[in-house]
């Protein structure tokens, strides 16, 4: 991605380097980057999974010196945070509605949240009770390393996908769903959470598509790169990968098809209307 002269967003609060405190309750444990990438892996709102980890409290910042890269990572991540504050402020005037950016946190380990405490190993997520997107930036090394999905528009994907569910969240379909779910019985809700992930995945290609109208960002296998990792995180892939089958009735995001057609889809329109996952029947999507 060329990000060359792009503004950083303000709405990041930087927590690299502080230190957390004892986490409490039931850890992630052995196989955890796994198991939390079938789980978690571009997931939305984990209240449950994070409560059950406890609560982590923050301490002062301790004086850590990052790394070249580290440090290019986090004024990425800063850059296309700020593209989709541009995007959806564009999208939602049209509509004449007002976008409320979420926030993002940079954390290293482990860090509190509005929704309990996070760890590095849980994965991004998005946090509906504080509106925020929870990043520790070596997720993206794991990405690489574990899955073989690398690249800018990859790592890219991976933050508005987050803020697709904060999109899902102001619009009140985030709301309604988990409702629903809470409701359901575990297979239903778990369907309702595929269509909640797949249209997350659509909404990060409907940033893709207009942050290239805007700001000519996309350089030639930035696109392949992304549905490639689309493709990676699928729930078949995933499930394979660490048990070597596939319990189709356990999915929460969707196969790797699934996830590659509707971030593909999202890319393809670039606009909110086509991105409904909930009116299809479930064996379409």
């Amino acid at each position: 991605m060329n990000l060359e002269g792009r503004r950083e967003s303000s709405n990041v609060e930087d927590r690299r380097g502080m230190s957390g405190g004892a986490m409490a309750g039931i850890g992630l444990g052995g196989g955890a980057i796994i198991l939390a990438l079938i789980v978690m892996l571009l997931g939305g709102d984990p209240s449950s999974v994070l409560q059950q980890a406890g609560t982590t409290t923050q301490t002062e910042q301790t004086n850590v010196e990052f790394t070249q890269e580290e440090q290019e990572l986090a004024s990425f991540a800063k850059k296309i945070l700020a593209g989709t504050e541009d995007v959806w402020t564009a999208q939602f005037a049209k509509y004449g509605y007002e976008y409320q950016p979420p926030k993002m946190v940079l954390y290293t380990g482990a860090t509190s949240s509005g929704c309990g405490a996070a760890s590095s190993s849980v994965g991004p997520f998005y946090c509906s009770a504080d509106q925020t997107v929870y990043l520790d930036l070596s997720f993206f090394t794991t990405m690489k390393q574990s899955l073989g999905a690398d690249g800018d528009l990859a790592y890219a994907y991976v933050i508005a996908h987050e803020v697709g569910h904060h999109v899902q969240n102001l619009l009140g379909t985030l709301g309604k769903a988990h409702q629903i779910m809470q409701q359901s019985s575990k297979t239903v809700a778990n369907q309702y959470s595929v269509r909640l992930e797949l249209q997350a995945d659509y909404y990060a290609g409907v940033w893709a598509n207009n942050d290239n109208a805007r700001y000519k960002s996309l350089e030639a296998g930035d696109i392949e790169k992304a549905l490639n990792c689309a493709a990676k995180i699928g729930d078949d892939y995933l499930q394979k990968k660490s048990q070597g089958y596939v319990v189709s009735e356990s999915f929460t995001h969707g196969t790797a098809q699934q996830r590659h057609n509707w971030l593909k889809r999202g890319m393809y329109y670039g606009d909110i209307e086509h991105g409904d996952s909930f009116s299809p029947s479930y064996n379409s999507l």
